[in-house]
C-alpha cells in the first residue's frame, strides 16, 4: 500500500492542476509561470493541444537530464510530466469563464499550486524551467531562483505583448498564489515557532517547559554588555499554539525577561518531523 500511495498522490495532484489550469486559468485567457506559461501562449495562438505542447518542450530536456543525472532523475521527472500533460487534456472541456479576472487569478493559483504540490510531495517532478535552472545553475553559478524569474518575466512579458497587459497583471497574482501554495503544500504549514528567553531565573522557566508545555529546551551563556552580567539564554522549538501558553508562564514568572520570537522553516527530530 505505501508504495501505491506515492503514484495516487501523483494522479490526484495532476487531475487538481489540470482542473484548475482548464476551469480558471483557461476559461479567462490567463497565464502561467514556467513551461506552462508558455504553453498555453502557443495555446492561445495555435488552438494546439496544451498538454501535448508540454510534453513535446520537455521531451528535450528529459533527453539531456538522462545524460546528465541519469535514470532515475528521468523516470521520476517523465513521470511527472506525462501525468500532468495527460491530466490537463483530459480535464480541456472543464471551464467557468469569470466576468472578474482576479477571482480566476486566484482560483487557478490555488488550484493549480495544490496540484503540482501534491505532485512534488508524491516525489514526482515536472521538468520544464527546472532542469533549465539545474543546468545553468552547475554551468554559471547563477541561482535557481534567478533563472525561474528571468523565465517568469519573459513569460509575463510575452503575455503582456500579445494579450495586454490586464492579462499579464491577472497572471502575475496567478504565479504568485501558486508559488506560495506549492511552497506550502510541499514544506508543510509554517507552524513552528523559535524563542529565545533572557533571563536571570532561567531554571524555574525552564521547569515550567518541560512540565507544562512537555518540550525541552537548551541554556546558553550569555553577558550583558550593557549590564556586565552574566545571564541565561533559553532556546526553545514548539509550535504557535504552545507559544501562547509559554508566553502566559513566563510573564507570570519573570515579568522582565526579553523575548524573541521566530518562525522557522522545518524542524527535523524528536517530537517534530522525523529525519529524513
Amino acid at each position: 500500500m505505501k508504495k501505491i500511495i506515492p503514484y495516487l498522490g501523483i494522479a490526484l495532484g495532476s487531475f487538481i492542476f489540470g482542473f484548475g489550469l482548464n476551469y480558471f486559468i483557461v476559461a479567462n485567457g490567463l497565464g502561467e509561470g514556467g513551461f506552462t506559461g508558455i504553453s498555453l501562449v502557443i495555446h492561445y495562438l495555435t488552438g494546439y493541444s496544451i498538454g501535448l505542447i508540454m510534453l513535446i518542450l520537455n521531451l528535450p530536456l528529459l533527453f539531456i537530464g538522462w545524460k546528465r543525472w541519469g535514470k532515475t532523475f528521468v523516470f521520476k521527472t517523465l513521470l511527472g510530466v506525462l501525468a500532468v500533460s495527460l491530466a490537463v487534456d483530459l480535464t480541456q472541456g472543464m471551464s467557468m469563464k469569470n466576468n472578474d479576472l482576479l477571482l480566476g487569478a486566484l482560483y487557478g493559483g490555488v488550484f493549480s499550486g495544490v496540484g503540482i504540490g501534491l505532485v512534488l510531495r508524491s516525489g514526482a517532478t515536472t521538468g520544464g524551467v527546472d532542469i533549465i535552472a539545474r543546468l545553468i545553475h552547475e554551468k554559471t553559478g547563477i541561482s535557481m531562483g534567478n533563472v525561474f524569474f528571468s523565465f517568469d518575466f519573459f513569460v509575463l512579458t510575452t503575455i503582456a505583448f500579445l494579450f495586454g497587459s490586464d492579462k499579464a497583471l491577472y497572471t502575475l497574482v496567478t504565479v504568485y498564489v501558486f508559488s506560495k501554495i506549492v511552497d506550502r503544500i510541499v514544506e508543510g504549514p509554517d507552524d513552528t515557532r523559535a524563542v529565545i528567553i533572557i533571563t536571570e531565573i532561567s531554571q524555574v522557566i525552564t521547569s515550567s517547559i518541560i512540565k507544562e508545555i512537555d518540550r525541552g529546551a537548551t541554556i546558553l551563556k550569555g553577558y550583558g554588555a550593557y549590564t556586565g552580567q552574566n545571564k541565561d539564554i533559553l532556546y526553545v522549538v514548539m509550535s504557535k499554539h504552545e507559544l501562547l501558553r509559554l508566553k502566559k508562564q513566563i510573564r507570570n514568572i519573570d515579568p522582565l525577561a526579553f523575548i524573541i520570537v521566530s518562525n522557522v522553516h522545518e524542524v527535523l527530530g524528536e517530537g517534530f518531523l522525523p529525519k529524513k
